[in-house]
């Protein structure tokens, strides 16, 4: 546990140099690196000085006139945040004359502020309270009669935060937060002099404005004027737990405020490697969730999904679900069994749930989400570079000269890492952007993309060798490096393949739809503009061909030499909180943690040794495989943690009739989700406020998950895993989940030196992490591959076998929005449905025009594997013969007509590219109203049951 305040040096640090600088301060001697300001050098030497608009988090300002000081041989009383430290340089911080000036802007401050101290949600916690009480201040010559803002009026419209213009001192640090960190300017400062206040864009309402509640004013603010709610409602927290978040895959490291058991708000960590003291709306405040009266407390079990469910002891519970386990395999066979783990639990559970499988079960039956998601990364990556994680921090943007972004929409699905990127670009990095849809970032304040390649969905590859295509026939390749560390046979075979014409964009414009001059024009940035990355999402990966279109990502960072050092690499946004770990973990059925084969001889007799028990040397199923051999009779139980694959998962009618046909489903989670309304057994799970453990982000970063309170089930999420493996008679006895990380440091490799002492010591490690990295490796490859040598791949552009028709003339394509996350199960219990609060399919003008299709009508979506209805968004972010959606709720049924195709290396599912017709409608699709019919019928067996909702 941690004091609440974390220590503010008033402005930012200095950017990195040995050049050292010696001055003087109240008479102490200090050192500190070169452009350092004043202030900051004096906060360094334990001396305080007064302050209102200055703050670490933001550069120096100089406006509230408090911070002045005296600098012998400089005119005036400078303020020490703007001016720097110069050698020999002596500084007084406190005299009379200093005191006198203070004294009276402090006057000027609080003649015009209202004096409820005692009943304000800041006292105690306040600025500037606490500089008055600094300067001494102790009358007010100017009485409170005058002109004043006592009476403006309150902006209570955003649902998670206050806006009282009454207690504003106008010092800009709101404005200056929303442009510097999160670089959406919706904030600015209206009028001159007294006549000066702060105001949401045009001036409206934040709800209403641009504002994307990230929570960076509220942070910056220095009196009551921006207050949290619960702030409001709960009063001041009195200790706070450093934890990381458990939504997207930046992993933003958190304060969480506590009063006793209670969580009163979640502060951004200023020390987070991840996140540097910044948030998103989701991290920052919707956390709601795991108080949220949906949440089920107690272990329950039914004998069929028609049956009301009936509550049990934890004993009997576990009881049951091993026991149907051990009679399943028993008359179906040892391969009968299967388990899921989940990309929302930490490290040390997911690495449970693998080894019951194995261990327990005795199988490799098991997979993750990651399969209809970033497995394309996990095998491109590791065939090309020798291993399956991106290569750099992502701190290493800030280096970057030219950005990349293909198939991702960081300001939307990793908003935290999108505002580092933004700063990146305001400071002039050049930006392409290869996606069928606007994204925000193609044009927004101060930033507009170089290039918009406006694909057709299904053509990455073709677009890609279009683009290698130019850079080798131009002569555009650092042959240097690719003859230093590349394969020579395979690059001469790939450069060969490319250079081919029908490679060429005017040859290939054909496929994808881009202008040939806009790919010619973005090659040659790419090649030539300096420091190079490549970002890549879901628009990548969740494709039939997202294995072959990471090679080919992977090719042309190796080709133009953009890989092994900062400002460079392959980097693959990760979509959910712990898809990097639980990938690391061995969640795949044909690799154990570590990504090594089950039928590796030395790898497997390792893993028995620690186990105690044998292993099976053949690859167990992947998520479609069960389903298929679910339908076929031949896998029929299944243990499911935190995982929601009847809405997740592809071609849902089929996921369901797959699910309907098991005969014991052990679902553990926090709600009856969807996937839940087809168990057998509910096992009450844990939110990661609950629990200790690790996450490992997008850039490889292993951050400390630290419980809070207690969790209202009586279990860990690990535990329950554990009483379920002994009770299978498999035994496992963990005190702590630090225990289980120190055996996968035993076991892999990667996770050699990783320990929670050194995790509590270091913030964070990024792996790999061993006796050549003991601190971790922040970059990869800088010397030589992984693999060793790069191996350039051959990437045959093979259209995707869904084809738009008469029947089915347009594409849909899929992806996510800012306020909601994944399936919705969490956002969706929290006030983010106050931007959100249904999946609407975007579609052109045009379109709808030619379908008679106005903003805000029901429209029916039709592919050949379903249909579903919802309502229209008539926008140009899509081009004509596109369509789009979000997933975020169940009853939208946007996987109802996702097909079954998938990438032809790892089955990872193509949501992107799916054949519809959309036409207006005035009433539920056939499948909606068999939905709502089947999930009002479970909630009612659910209430059948008992109280299971404790929470309430």
């Amino acid at each position: 546990m941690l004091s609440i305040a974390e220590k503010d040096f008033g402005t930012p640090s200095p950017a990195p140099t040995q050049q050292q600088v010696t001055l003087s301060v109240d008479g102490f001697e200090v050192t500190v690196a070169a452009g350092t300001s004043v202030m900051r050098a004096a906060a360094l030497a334990g001396i305080a000085v007064p302050k209102l608009c200055a703050t670490e988090q933001l550069d120096a300002f100089g406006s509230c006139r408090l911070c002045l000081v005296q600098i012998e041989g400089m005119k005036g009383y400078p303020a020490s945040c703007t001016t720097l430290v110069a050698p020999g340089m002596k500084v007084t911080t406190q005299n009379q004359k200093i005191g006198e000036l203070r004294r009276g802007v402090m006057e000027l401050y609080i003649s015009d502020h209202p004096l409820d101290c005692l009943t304000c949600p800041a006292n105690g916690h306040c600025e500037l309270q606490d500089m008055a009480g600094a300067v001494g201040l102790r009358e007010v010559r100017y009485g409170y009669e005058g002109e004043n803002h006592l009476q403006a009026k309150k902006d209570e419209s955003n649902p998670y935060f206050t806006f009282d213009a009454s207690k504003c001192i106008v010092c800009s640090r709101c404005v200056r937060a929303c442009d510097e960190v999160q670089g959406t300017l919706a904030l600015t400062v209206q009028g001159r002099g007294f006549g000066s206040k702060i105001a949401a864009s045009q001036d409206d309402s934040f709800l209403d404005s641009e504002c994307v509640s990230c929570g960076a004013c509220v942070q910056a603010c220095p009196t009551a004027t921006l207050s949290e709610k619960s702030l409001i409602d709960m009063g001041q927290a009195e200790h706070s737990v450093i934890t990381t978040c458990a939504y997207c895959g930046v992993g933003c490291s958190f304060r969480a405020e506590m009063k006793g058991a209670e969580v009163v708000r979640m502060v951004p960590n200023q020390d987070g490697h991840a996140n540097h003291g910044h948030s998103c709306v989701k991290g920052r405040f919707a956390i709601g969730y795991t108080t949220h009266p949906d949440r089920i407390t107690k272990p329950m079990i039914r004998a069929k999904i028609t049956d009301p469910w009936r509550e049990v002891s934890w004993e009997e519970a576990i009881g049951h679900a091993a026991a149907e386990f051990k009679r399943i395999q028993q008359k179906h066979g040892r391969d009968s069994v299967g388990g899921i783990t989940s990309s929302r639990c930490t490290n040390e559970e997911t690495y449970l749930v693998q080894k019951l499988v194995r261990a327990a079960f005795g199988n490799n039956n098991v997979d993750t989400c990651a399969r209809v998601c970033h497995s394309p990364t996990g095998y491109g990556l590791k065939q090309t570079l020798g291993e399956s994680a991106g290569t750099q921090t992502f701190d290493s943007v800030m280096h970057a000269d030219v950005i990349l972004i293909i198939g991702a929409n960081p300001t939307d699905a990793h908003p935290v890492f999108g505002s580092q990127m933004k700063r990146r670009l305001r400071e002039g990095a050049k930006l392409i952007i290869a996606d069928p849809r606007r994204i925000d970032l193609v044009r927004m304040p101060h930033i507009r993309a170089q290039h918009h390649l406006q694909l057709r969905p299904g053509t990455n590859v073709a677009l890609l060798n279009s683009l290698a295509h130019v850079i080798v026939t131009e002569g555009l390749v650092n042959q240097a490096f690719v003859a230093a560390r590349c394969e020579p046979l395979p690059f001469a075979n790939w450069q060969a393949f490319v250079a081919e014409p029908r490679h060429s964009p005017e040859v290939l414009e054909a496929n994808t739809g881009v202008p040939a001059s806009e790919v010619r024009a973005a090659a040659r940035l790419y090649a030539t503009g300096g420091n190079a990355a490549i970002y890549y999402g879901l628009g990548v990966t969740e494709h039939s061909q997202g294995s072959t279109t990471v090679m080919a990502i992977a090719n042309l960072a190796m080709a133009t030499g953009n890989i092994g050092r900062e400002g460079v690499g392959v980097n693959p946004l990760r979509g959910q909180n712990n898809v990097q770990g639980s990938c690391d973990m061995g969640s795949f059925p044909h690799e154990f943690p570590g990504y090594r084969h089950v039928s590796d001889e030395a790898t497997r007799r390792l893993f028995e040794r620690e186990w105690g028990v044998g292993l099976h040397a053949e690859p167990g199923l992947r998520i479609p495989n069960m389903f298929e051999s679910a339908l076929d009779g031949e896998f029929l139980g299944l243990y499911c943690e935190g995982e929601d694959i009847a809405q997740s998962d592809p071609n849902t009618q089929h996921v369901t009739a797959a699910l309907s046909a098991m005969e014991c489903i052990v679902v553990q989670d926090l709600f009856l989700n969807e996937t839940a309304k087809f168990a057998h057994v509910f096992l009450p799970g844990s939110s990661f406020l609950e629990k200790d453990g690790t996450f490992t982000n997008a850039e490889r970063r292993i951050s400390r998950v630290r419980k809070v309170m207690n969790a209202p089930g009586g279990y860990a999420d690990w535990e329950i895993t554990q009483l379920l493996s002994n009770a299978l008679g498999y035994q496992m006895d963990y005190a702590h989940p630090s225990e289980i990380m120190d055996e996968i440091a035993r076991l892999t490799p990667t996770f050699t030196g990783v320990s929670y002492d050194k995790l509590d010591r270091l913030g964070s490690i990024q792996w790999p992490c061993n006796e050549h990295a003991p601190g971790g490796t922040p970059i990869m490859h800088v010397d030589e591959f992984v693999r060793g040598k790069g191996k350039f791949l051959l990437t045959e552009y093979v259209p995707t076998r869904e084809k738009v028709n008469g029947k089915y003339p347009l594409i849909l394509t899929t992806g996510r929005i800012l306020s909601q996350y994944n399936v919705g199960a969490q956002t969706r219990r929290t006030a983010n449905n106050t931007w959100h609060e249904e999946d609407r399919l975007e579609l052109h003008p045009h379109d709808a025009e030619e379908r008679g299709v106005k903003e805000g009508d029901w429209v029916g979506v039709q592919s050949r594997a379903g249909e579903t209805v919802m309502r229209a968004l008539v926008t140009p972010r899509v081009q004509p013969g596109l369509v789009y959606t979000t997933f975020h709720f169940p009853d939208s049924g946007a996987n109802v007509i996702t097909t079954d195709n998938s990438d032809w290396a790892t089955n990872c599912p193509e949501y992107k590219v799916t054949a519809v017709q959309v036409t207006r409608v005035s009433q539920p699709s056939e499948w909606q109203k068999r939905y709502r019919k089947f999930s009002e019928r479970q909630q009612e067996l659910l209430k059948q049951g008992g109280d299971v909702t404790a929470l309430k």
